[in-house]
């Protein structure tokens, strides 16, 4: 099916979704936080739930002296104080013209981040993620509909120093970096520089960070194989970054050593009074070195949502090798404080090329 024929299937599955805005306008979305900026403060008390102390199961009886209305802050399972939570979900429809697949896709992320406090100035965090996701470029979290920790670590001052230590997690979660525009595909992630910049782990990760007053960074950290930490039985990654923020613009320098690869990555951004410049460069190097690079810009006030435009390597290329290149175009219009819809479409070079039209709608609360 050719792709101007999945447009016509797109509205109608966009549809879908309107019943899913109506009943998020009931639980006053105006009130909710975004997800991915800002955590959701949620007070202990707002999980109280009242209920009868009255046995209902065979043998409970004596257990409850009283059978007057209880909160369940008062037993045993209530948040506490210093514990938030966020929550965020998207809904992604679209289809692709030249993939091995031309059907219109769904698909479907959520991510849950918990986050408490033990003296005020440290940060126990897990991050939780859910999906099934669509394939090729619109690809998401692909979970197969389990919960996976996608994070736990424990943060914590050291001087003027920030530590963090933890088990799933990216040695870049602790890094500035310099990066201002938000990819529609997974392509243009990290302004380009996913293997340095945004370098991950590989399981057990401690790693440290250092904000100068003047607005320099510095950060850096190693990740290992949980079972063979630091040997050669295991699998290591080191990374550091140096980084420079300003009103204005930014750039960040990061190195990447994960045992037999390497590699040097730098982003940047630059804000104009009418939008906002990202670039991103990478190298690395295998036995063979592979270069590739971003280039975007992000327009803040086009109507009442914003519109992106970026074009950038499919992925790092060696001089033998042909390099192919991918662009993209997204305009992000949020409904209300909690609700964002953005439709997109991308162009993805290769040996065939691919065409692509996708709607995301995203929710936070």
């Amino acid at each position: 099916m050719k792709l101007f024929q999945q447009l016509l299937i797109a509205p109608a599955a966009i549809g879908l979704l309107a019943p899913l805005s109506v009943s998020a306008s009931e639980v006053n979305l105006d009130a909710i936080s975004n997800y991915s900026l800002d955590n959701l403060e949620i007070d202990r008390n707002s999980f109280n739930q009242k209920f009868s102390n009255n046995t209902l199961l065979s043998g409970g009886e004596g257990l409850v002296e009283s059978s007057d209305i209880v909160e369940t802050s008062d037993v045993t399972g209530g948040f506490s104080e210093t514990t938030t939570a966020s929550f965020g979900v998207d809904f992604l429809v679209g289809a692709e013209d030249g993939a091995a697949s031309e059907a219109a896709q769904f698909g479907y992320q959520m991510g849950i981040g918990l986050e408490t406090s033990f003296t005020g100035e440290d940060s126990l965090s897990a991050t939780i993620d859910i999906g099934d996701g669509a394939s090729g470029a619109l690809a998401f979290d692909d979970t197969a509909d389990v919960l996976t920790l996608d994070g736990l670590t424990y943060t914590f001052p050291v001087g003027g120093a920030t530590v963090m230590v933890g088990d799933s997690t990216d040695i870049s979660a602790v890094y500035t970096g310099a990066c201002a525009y938000s990819a529609f595909t997974d392509y243009m992630g990290n302004c380009g520089t996913g293997s340095t910049v945004g370098v991950g782990g590989n399981g057990a990760t401690a790693a440290i960070s250092y904000a100068f007053d003047s607005g320099f960074s510095l950060a850096g950290g190693v990740s290992s194989t949980p079972e063979s930490i630091l040997t050669e039985e295991g699998a290591d990654t080191f990374g550091i970054e140096a980084a420079y923020t300003a009103d204005s613009y930014g750039l960040s320098l990061a190195y990447t050593d994960a045992e037999a690869t390497t590699g040097w990555g730098v982003n940047g951004m630059y804000a104009f009074d009418f939008a906002t410049l990202s670039a991103g460069w990478e190298s690395v190097d295998t036995g063979t070195t592979a270069d590739g690079f971003f280039v975007g810009l992000s327009f803040p006030e086009v109507g009442p949502g914003s519109f992106e435009v970026g074009m950038g390597t499919t992925g790092n290329f060696s001089s033998a090798d042909t390099e192919y290149y991918t662009y993209e175009a997204s305009y992000s219009y949020p409904i209300n404080d909690g609700m964002t819809i953005t439709p997109g479409v991308y162009i993805v070079e290769g040996a065939t090329d691919v065409t692509g039209v996708a709607v995301k709608t995203s929710f936070s609360f």
